[in-house]
């Protein structure tokens, strides 16, 4: 789902770091990109929860006002890792394990009591922040997810974890344990002991093979991470196609490199405005968590002569400086537009091409994914679309009524719901149309069950809330203005 900022782009912090992007939020928090770093933005709410179990202090955390409401921020400087600790890569080695262990026993030190599963992790004030959801893990089982990237295991298991974990060794995991203040029971040590002596030859060779499984993901920018496949909510093709042309290779670069592959080809996305290629592309930059720049008109668009062109180098240059990373160009027709038909009197056009020409390949062999994105490919300069600058030209259309129907079932899931909730009924209405649609209706049926003092969502509320959002064909009916 698209999140929608707390915070107007461009707002100026306090400090004077400007508003980007929500990197990952949810329902009391936000972390967001800053052109200083990163920022977590908290409700007040829990902000004050976290500083009445002094797990946060007034030094640590500041006061933002807009519009009348309050938010809680922790600032975090430029490569200071703050994410949702389910979201964080798995560590490359013993000093990154230590210092998330240092975190977790100094959240621990403040609360004794609270799941830690889903905490958001602040390197920069090394603590683990809880978000108090409703589910709970035991804080080994929790270290261990994330030491064997994703894989449901306490750290006492401490011999499969090492096979799962290329760099581990038992004295770093039991080190890893000290520091968390999860200094390993008798009884952990008993396991170990009885895994290190009788462990019978079976279970050894199922943990080499996962262990195998997981390491051939395991890359020097920390690619193991991506052991869980990308999945795109409603559109399962394009997921596939994102998993095997772009993230298998980021994830087996070795493997790929052998081959003479050193990185993802270029994609170009196109289709009617509406039909998800904005959210494919976000969902892929999050899910990939690489430095994302982006080229469009509102950014690099210029009446001066030759402006375009240098504003163009600027940002190509800034992709390939901050390696692995996304460029995405939106809007292609505007600047990529086919020069044959400019007429001569646009020969600045012919000019901002070739610069394209140029650096599209350049930016690929260093190491930068780029995705383009237009509503009209046959405006585009046939040069730009030629195999060796955008390998794949992906259609997106409008979603089908199976792909709506997965949409809502990922929007409806985390949502209170009682058992007349039934999406295969909606889907049919909201299939063809603009997957903004999708989620508004979600959006309003909340809003109208909220609204009338209810405590779960109901089928009516969203049939109340479809009726809201006629297609553009009844809205055209119902807007069309004559005269007689």
């Amino acid at each position: 789902m698209l999140l929608e900022n707390w915070l107007p782009i461009g707002f100026v912090l306090p400090g004077g770091a400007a508003c980007g992007r929500v990197l990952h939020g949810g329902a009391d928090w936000q972390i967001i990109a800053t052109d200083h770093g990163t920022a977590l933005l908290t409700a007040a709410t829990l902000a004050r929860r976290w500083h009445t179990a002094d797990i946060v202090t007034d030094e640590q955390i500041e006061l933002v006002t807009f519009g009348g409401a309050e938010y809680g921020m922790i600032k975090c400087a430029s490569g200071a890792v703050l994410a949702p600790l389910w979201r964080c890569s798995t560590p490359d080695g013993q000093k990154e394990a230590l210092a998330l262990a240092r975190a977790l026993q100094s959240t621990r030190a403040c609360d004794i009591t609270v799941s830690l599963h889903d905490a958001l992790y602040v390197a920069q004030i090394e603590r683990l922040l809880p978000v108090y959801g409703p589910d709970s893990q035991e804080d080994g089982l929790v270290l261990g997810r994330w030491l064997s990237g994703g894989v449901s295991i306490d750290v006492a298991s401490i011999d499969r974890l090492c096979g799962l974990s290329s760099w581990l060794t038992p004295k770093d995991v039991e080190e890893i344990i000290e520091v968390a203040g999860l200094a390993a029971s008798g009884q952990a040590r008993r396991m170990h002991r009885s895994a290190n002596d009788g462990i019978d030859a079976q279970r050894r060779e199922q943990y080499v093979k996962e262990g195998t499984a997981l390491k051939s993901c395991s890359t020097n920018h920390g690619a193991s991470k991506y052991v869980t496949p990308f999945v795109l909510a409603g559109r399962p093709r394009l997921a596939a196609f994102f998993n095997e042309h772009i993230i298998d290779i980021v994830a087996n670069q070795e493997r790929y490199r052998l081959l003479g592959i050193d990185s993802p080809s270029a994609v170009i996305l196109h289709g009617p405005p509406g039909c998800g290629k904005t959210f494919a592309v976000e969902e892929l930059v999050t899910y990939l968590d690489w430095p994302c720049f982006e080229i469009d008109a509102s950014s690099v668009a210029s009446p001066y002569i030759h402006e375009t062109s240098r504003k163009v180098a600027e940002v190509f240059d800034k992709a390939m400086n901050s390696a692995p990373s996304v460029l995405v160009i939106d809007e292609m027709e505007a600047f990529l537009a086919d020069r044959a038909a400019a007429g001569s009197s646009s020969h600045y056009r012919v000019e901002e091409v070739a610069e394209f020409l140029r650096r599209i390949p350049e930016a690929i062999k260093n190491g930068v994914l780029i995705i383009g994105m237009t509503n009209r490919p046959d405006m585009i300069d046939p040069a730009i679309l030629r195999r060796g600058r955008f390998d794949h030209i992906i259609e997106v259309d409008y979603a089908s009524a199976e792909e709506v129907e997965g949409l809502l079932l990922h929007l409806l899931e985390p949502l209170p719901k009682d058992e007349t909730v039934h999406p295969v009924a909606l889907a049919s209405s909201l299939a063809r149309r603009p997957l903004s649609d999708v989620t508004f209706v979600v959006r309003e049926g909340a809003r109208l069950a909220a609204r009338a003092g209810e405590s779960c969502l109901r089928q009516q509320h969203l049939l109340d809330a479809l009726a809201l959002c006629p297609s553009r064909v009844e809205a055209a009916v119902e807007r069309k203005i004559g005269f007689t």
